[in-house]
């Protein structure tokens, strides 16, 4: 990886991210300029990766969710995100298919990378969204799901699974294809953070 640090994208990242992602080839190279701006060593840190999270979020405490969003993208485990990770991160969680943010999803509950979810990682996961979610806005949320246990709960009665029980990827990704509501639980208010990013341009 001689050219990481150059101000040129290599030609097989830029081919492979083209393939994988819906970004032209001008805003993968846009993208990157940016991205060596802010992470000039070609990596970003869970800390940097946590800096930009809570510039879109002020109001809140948005550390435990970046650093489960990060920890679902490092692919490699090496505690850093390099630009490819991280262009298939935003591309994932923008205007990925429905079924690669599923299975993006997936990760990002599976916490302990075994290949299942529990009841306690759900609860870890909504726990760390609802550290984002302004006290004024968690006072408007149906009283089922206004706390993280209750929301926990609601989503593991939707999948009908008991406390102990552990759930499967397809499993997961079927229970939310079958059941829209599932999918409003699981994730962060997205409606939030596009008004967020209107603000600031």
């Amino acid at each position: 990886m001689g050219n990481s640090k150059s101000g040129a994208l290599s030609k097989e990242i830029l081919e492979e991210l083209q393939l994988n992602t819906k970004f032209t080839q001008e805003e993968l190279c846009t993208w990157y300029q940016s991205f060596l701006k802010e992470c000039p060593t070609g990596r970003i840190s869970k800390k940097q990766f946590e800096g930009i999270y809570s510039k879109f979020f002020p109001d809140a405490d948005p550390k435990a969710y970046a650093q489960h969003v990060f920890r679902s993208f490092d692919a490699n485990n090496d505690g850093t995100l390099d630009f490819k990770e991280y262009m298939i991160a935003l591309h994932m969680t923008s205007s990925g298919k429905t079924n690669q943010k599923l299975e993006w999803a997936f990760s990002l509950y599976d916490v302990d990378g075994n290949g299942t979810i529990s009841k306690p990682e759900v609860l870890e996961i909504i726990t760390a969204i609802f550290k984002m979610i302004t006290a004024e806005d968690q006072k408007s949320l149906p009283d089922d799901e206004n706390t993280p246990e209750r929301r926990t709960n609601k989503i593991w009665d939707f999948f009908g699974k008991k406390d102990n029980d552990k759930l499967s990827e397809g499993e997961f990704i079927e229970g939310i294809m079958n059941n829209k509501e599932i999918l409003r639980l699981i994730q962060f208010e997205p409606q939030k953070v596009k008004e967020k990013l209107k603000e600031k341009k």
